[in-house]
């Protein structure tokens, strides 16, 4: 098992797109690169904390490749916006891709650098080590599905078929 920790927007729909997807294993939203212990949703989202929504994600490399996780986040945010995705507006909504080995930043940077003549605008993704990681409320933890009617930027039927659990 691999864990990498992603951002691309309010955490709730980017959980529920992975946690959908063949090879994701677990799902856990929180707070990232921040400077704060125990950062507060509240805290956050008044931009005090440095701290950006992420869903750490734990996945199976034989199922699913760090490419294909990349892949699925790029299908999902616009990586050429700075501190926004959809409605969702703010440096806790800014994009990023955290990881916890130098070989996964190696093929992150590979992936991005490869992803960027497809755009007009520079791509915007932050690419860091993980950083102070806050588990968000429990409230927030799997949000869609104890809230089916939730607010959501992402949009699900990205989801290929032959990709989905």
């Amino acid at each position: 098992m691999k864990e990498i920790v992603v951002a691309g927007g309010c955490f709730w729909g980017v959980e529920e797109f992975y946690r959908r997807a063949k090879g994701i294993v677990s799902t856990q939203v929180g707070y990232a690169q921040g400077h704060k212990d125990n950062a507060t949703y509240q805290e956050v989202c008044a931009s005090t904390t440095g701290h950006t929504e992420v869903v750490k994600l734990t996945y199976d490399e034989n199922i699913i490749s760090l490419e294909k996780v990349l892949e699925l986040l790029f299908r999902i945010i616009d990586p050429t916006t700075l501190n926004r995705q959809g409605n969702d507006i703010g440096p806790q909504y800014r994009s990023g891709v955290y990881y916890f080995s130098s070989e996964d930043k190696d093929i992150i940077t590979e992936y991005i650098a490869a992803q960027q003549p497809r755009y007009e605008k520079k791509i915007r993704v932050e690419v860091e080590p993980v950083g102070l990681f806050v588990k968000a409320e429990d409230y927030h933890q799997l949000y869609l599905i104890k809230n089916p009617g939730g607010y959501c930027h992402v949009n699900m039927g990205l989801l290929k078929p032959e990709e989905k659990k």
